[in-house]
């Protein structure tokens, strides 16, 4: 009975062994990860190439996650963890900043933008700004959430110094964020849509056909800050990156300007 005992006593002591052997084998097998980075949907593919760049010289990889700078600020603001957060307008980095959730002295502005009244390639209208409304007859305009997200705002403010938002108010069709939007047009979906500049250079199926004028808007802006929880050893190393003349002549090819 008692080397019975002895014997399940070992045959538990073993199996013990072995499960903590794999965990051991799966935590060095696991890969690392690097700093997690929520950054505005148009800055995707810029982002994409950047992390790519800093991964090349032997650091682990960002994990990047995109959407619009309403979403990610809310997220942030209701516990989510990350260690650098890249909003399209000051307002949502400010949001955060009046709640304490970012690092002051790491603020800095990363890039800008210019705001484009985009069409489909093969669509060769001439359209002036002013005329917006009437060459959309029952048609609708794509364009990013104008009471939340920075382009869609962007938007309505250029809209409104043209005099014409009044008019457009009811031919509107908003999108989530600013990528869905330029989607809306790529899809044939809306023939006309309000997008940054960046955005219709990254697509193969639009056509800018009229920049705003910068004094029409706000000035387009993207900080860049480290949030109060971050903790990962790389996260400043990658923020001073996003800020080199590397990192800059990336975000230049993209189509944003560089500051």
């Amino acid at each position: 009975m008692i080397s019975k005992f002895y014997s399940i006593v070992r045959r538990i002591a073993v199996c013990a062994s072995l499960i903590g052997a794999c965990l051991l084998v799966a935590s060095c097998t696991t890969p690392p990860i690097g700093p997690v980075v929520l950054a505005a949907s148009s800055m995707q593919q810029a982002m994409e190439e950047a992390a790519d760049i800093w991964s090349a010289q032997g650091h682990e990889r960002p994990v990047l996650s995109f959407a619009a700078s309403s979403a990610l600020a809310r997220q942030i603001a209701q516990g989510a963890r990350a260690d650098l957060f890249i909003s399209a307008d000051e307002a949502w980095m400010d949001f955060l900043d009046h709640k304490g959730l970012v690092m002051k002295e790491t603020r800095a502005d990363l890039a800008g933008n210019r705001l484009a009244l985009i069409a489909a390639r093969d669509d060769n209208r001439a359209i002036k700004l002013e005329q917006l409304a009437d060459m959309l007859g029952d048609s609708r305009l794509a364009i990013a959430d104008p009471d939340a997200v920075p382009a869609g705002k962007y938007a309505k403010a250029a809209l409104h110094a043209l005099d014409i938002w009044d008019a457009m108010a009811q031919k509107l069709a908003p999108a989530e964020n600013v990528r869905a939007a330029l989607a809306l047009v790529e899809r044939r979906q809306a023939p006309l849509g309000i997008v940054y500049e960046s955005d219709a250079l990254a697509s193969d199926t639009v056509r800018i056909i009229a920049v705003f004028p910068p004094s029409s808007h706000p000035p387009v802006r993207y900080p860049l800050a480290r949030l109060a929880v971050s903790s990962h050893t790389q996260a400043e190393g990658f923020r001073r990156f996003l800020l080199s003349d590397p990192a800059r002549a990336v975000f230049a090819r993209h189509g944003f300007e560089v500051l």
